[in-house]
């Protein structure tokens, strides 16, 4: 069981270390699969070109860091988690991918990435920030380094606004999807921690915000599934 006294990032680390071998299949009972149409979306949003270069933040089991690689075709795809669980299991699917090659795996924190100033073409985190200590210094070191001009994408749960969906949305994510993660995981604690990971992350207008606030311009944000999730993506200033 993952001790919720510790300091939030070891915490997490300990959540996703356990969670790691079921995280696939959790993620598709969980979201109804739509996490994968999310994914889809923002892509199409991005509208990556064949030798473009990324890094994926939070790269968990790397399912965006692999759709990257694929829409850039040639360019060099970075995936960093601070689970080393989870990149297993995410290097395993990169070992049979078709462009599995041209993609990078590292341990290491989304607070402070070994990477040069204006390094990427896309910097991106996927179900990822609400979970970091300082959601501010990542989404800093995500603008530092892409390239003038880059861009910083985010795809995270959110906070439906609107009766009754939101009611409905609430009752799910704090009862049913800790049941879920007993029943399928066998991992309760760890699937009760997550809806409780989204209480105090800011709503999507606030996300955006938070956005301008680093310095990231052109900013724009889509609810997706009533609100449920959001996309989130701005450019870096030339």
């Amino acid at each position: 069981m993952a001790d919720s006294s510790k300091p939030k990032e070891e915490h997490v680390h300990d959540v996703f270390q356990q969670i790691a071998p079921k995280y696939d299949r959790m993620n598709n009972i969980i979201s109804f699969n739509r996490h994968k149409t999310w994914r889809k979306f923002a892509m199409r949003k991005m509208a990556v070109s064949p030798g473009d270069s990324a890094i994926d933040l939070c790269c968990g089991t790397c399912d965006w860091t692999l759709s990257l690689a694929e829409a850039s075709k040639s360019g060099p795809i970075t995936g960093l988690d601070f689970s080393q669980a989870m990149l297993d299991v995410g290097r395993q699917k990169i070992a049979v991918a078709p462009y599995g090659d041209q993609i990078k795996l590292i341990q290491g924190n989304a607070m402070q990435l070994p990477f040069e100033d204006n390094s990427f073409d896309y910097a991106t985190i996927g179900f990822g920030l609400r979970n970091v200590p300082d959601l501010v210094q990542v989404l800093q070191e995500m603008r530092r380094v892409v390239k003038p001009g880059g861009m910083v994408v985010c795809l995270e749960v959110s906070k439906p606004t609107k009766q009754p969906f939101k009611g409905l949305y609430y009752f799910y994510f704090d009862r049913i999807l800790p049941l879920f993660g007993k029943v399928f995981a066998k991992s309760y604690e760890q699937y009760k921690w997550l809806p409780e990971s989204l209480k105090p992350f800011p709503g999507r207008k606030e996300l955006a915000q938070t956005f301008r606030d680093v310095g990231l311009k052109q900013v724009e944000d889509y609810p997706l599934t009533g609100g449920v999730a959001a996309l989130h993506i701005g450019i870096k200033e030339k």
